[in-house]
């Protein structure tokens, strides 16, 4: 989905471009992080040149949750409510909607949905929601991390029945295991998911 296909039916959805993951002092940094910023912010204001929705997902925890690493999870404390870790990189141009995920101590990697860690029960997110009362038919995701809340996001999205396209000069992998982020990229377009 290039700049010029954002129309008043389409969406951008921006994930999780939040100073723990972007900024190099992060607690959970993605390397390279920042360096997608410039070109997050170029679609942003394509989107929003054209009438296109708008959105931002951000991670939110409570400062215990079995989703860290200190409460039996897998990932160090990020993100807290409230915390430098949780707002929005100072670079990243914020002009729409905020989707919060994880509040009660899920693991909130999809913007559409977000799951107890403990009982693995899944409840939904307003995104959803949100995209359809404004007639949204086509997505674009982006953001942080590929190989988790990007993956997430994107394969909900297609899922749910909206096309769905990741903007790849906009995302970056943690590659916790070499190749995560490839694989990744694998298991979206075999979930219909069109890399652009």
């Amino acid at each position: 989905m290039a700049p010029n296909l954002f129309d008043t039916t389409s969406a951008l959805i921006v994930v999780d471009v939040q100073n723990d993951f972007a900024d190099p002092v992060g607690s959970l940094y993605v390397s390279g992080g920042q360096k997608v910023v410039p070109f997050i912010n170029e679609q942003i204001a394509g989107a929003t040149a054209a009438g296109a929705f708008v959105v931002y997902t951000q991670d939110w925890h409570p400062e215990s949750t079995p989703h860290f690493a200190k409460d039996g999870g897998i990932w160090p404390v990020h993100c807290v409510a409230g915390t430098w870790g949780s707002e929005f990189h100072a670079d990243l141009s914020v002009v729409g909607s905020t989707v919060k995920k994880g509040t009660a101590g899920e693991d909130g990697y999809s913007g559409f949905t977000m799951r107890d860690p403990v009982s693995g029960a899944e409840s939904a997110t307003s995104l959803e929601d949100m995209l359809r009362e404004r007639g949204i038919e086509r997505v674009a995701v982006l953001g942080l991390a590929t190989d988790y809340c990007v993956k997430a996001t994107a394969m909900d999205a297609a899922r749910l029945g909206f096309a769905t396209t990741v903007l790849a000069d906009g995302v970056q992998a943690v590659n916790l295991a070499p190749g995560d982020g490839a694989r990744a990229v694998a298991e979206m377009v075999t979930a219909g998911v069109t890399i652009g």
